[in-house]
């Protein structure tokens, strides 16, 4: 391994190079654009044998990426905010196909009002799209979902294209070393692109065709079953990577000091290592603060969060994100998983960071003071947004 200075952007690109993807399609848009532009960099200098396509938009990246893996070859793409949303008539195709894609997603605010920073509106807007999502809190774990994430899409038991999510310009253009694998550890790792699910002339099949009522949700079930085969898959992919590179990786969720806390944070993306941060100084208090990192939203990790957060005081969800009307998305899905499994603690939802608007280390650890006043009876609401006041409203 070598270490190098990277940005987030280019740890991802690295990283990619590393899985030999045969075609790239390439659009750019901010906080992605570095991901492709490095790519062509290595394509241009002969590090890196791939096709390199620069093509008119985001829906046209992925359509091209469809039909690469339509041909039987290994596609990537990147984006961001916008453009993802532009794609988003592409996604259910990609997913619906069972086309193993992998892209990387710049997290960054959606418009109306225009804004290029960072939060997780776009990637949470799209989780019913049928795409594993998976979100990096630093750059050493973008790289390597870079490699983990072909692993798992390409997998004969989830073939699901893989949204691989950095959070805009905090981590995708934020600097730090970062280790990257030699190619032959690369190639030990993931192996050459093989399907059958492809265009054959010698063995002809139908792809992308219509089904009506009486199929159509057998192929939606397959779609589902695919999905949930993610966790036993990653479970895989992790033992393997950990045997080659040494690093290692704790599944859909990670906890940080939640074993033994009264009182723990639900987040997910970079603003986990904010939230360390907080629990390390609490702790040092006497205050029993824990943190739980999502690393995948999808498939939601309903059983790892239900076992975390069991027999805590209080709970609260921490994130870049609300559907409009009702709550944030993490929340919704966090909990449902707790109805799921019974829990009985009060879970808060805190939403910050929209449009890029930063949280500070006070802040977080007031949402922590917070619960434990609602452990102790005081009313709350349900949603709270951090750094919002009604002057401003």
């Amino acid at each position: 391994m070598a270490e190098k200075f990277l940005s987030g952007d280019e740890a991802f690109a690295y990283g990619i190079r590393l899985t030999r993807p045969d075609v790239i399609s390439a659009y750019p848009i901010t906080p992605q654009t570095v991901v492709v532009e490095k790519l062509s960099e290595f394509v241009e200098d002969g590090s890196l044998n791939s096709d390199f396509i620069h093509v008119e938009s985001e829906h046209s990246a992925l359509s091209c990426a469809i039909g690469v893996s339509a041909a039987g070859s290994r596609a990537f793409t990147a984006t961001s905010s916008q453009g993802l949303l532009y794609m988003a008539e592409c996604l259910v195709y990609a997913s619906g196909g069972r086309f193993p894609i992998v892209m990387m997603n710049a997290c960054r605010s959606t418009a109306l009002p225009w804004n290029i920073y960072g939060d997780q509106r776009d990637s949470l807007a799209l989780l019913d799209s049928g795409w594993i999502q998976s979100y990096a809190a630093d750059g050493q774990e973008a790289l390597d979902m870079a490699l983990m994430s072909y692993y798992i899409a390409e997998h004969k038991k989830v073939q699901t294209p893989f949204m691989v999510n950095l959070d805009g310009f905090v981590l995708t253009h934020t600097y730090e070393v970062v280790d990257v694998p030699e190619q032959k550890e690369a190639d030990e790792f993931l192996p050459p692109f093989t399907t059958d699910n492809k265009f054959d002339f010698t063995h002809p099949k139908n792809m992308a065709f219509s089904a009506g009522p009486d199929t159509n949700t057998y192929f939606k079930v397959k779609e589902h079953l695919g999905m949930l085969n993610v966790r036993e898959v990653v479970k895989e992919a992790e033992e393997k990577f950990e045997k080659i590179f040494g690093r290692s990786y704790t599944g859909l969720t990670e906890s940080y000091r939640a074993e033994d806390a009264d009182f723990v944070i639900v987040t997910l993306g970079s603003i986990s290592g904010l939230v360390r941060q907080a629990v390390d100084d609490l702790r040092q208090e006497g205050f029993k603060a824990g943190l739980v990192r999502i690393r995948y939203m999808r498939p939601f990790p309903s059983e790892e969060i239900a076992a975390a957060l069991d027999g805590k005081k209080a709970a609260a969800v921490l994130e870049k994100d609300i559907s409009f009307g009702s709550e944030g998305t993490v929340y919704t899905n966090v909990n449902s998983a707790l109805k799921k499994y019974n829990a009985d603690l009060a879970v808060k939802n805190y939403i910050g960071g929209l449009g890029g608007k930063d949280i500070s280390l006070e802040e977080v650890k007031n949402i922590f003071i917070q619960l434990k006043k609602v452990a102790e009876g005081e009313k709350t609401p349900d949603v709270s947004f951090i750094g919002v006041t009604e002057k401003g409203v």
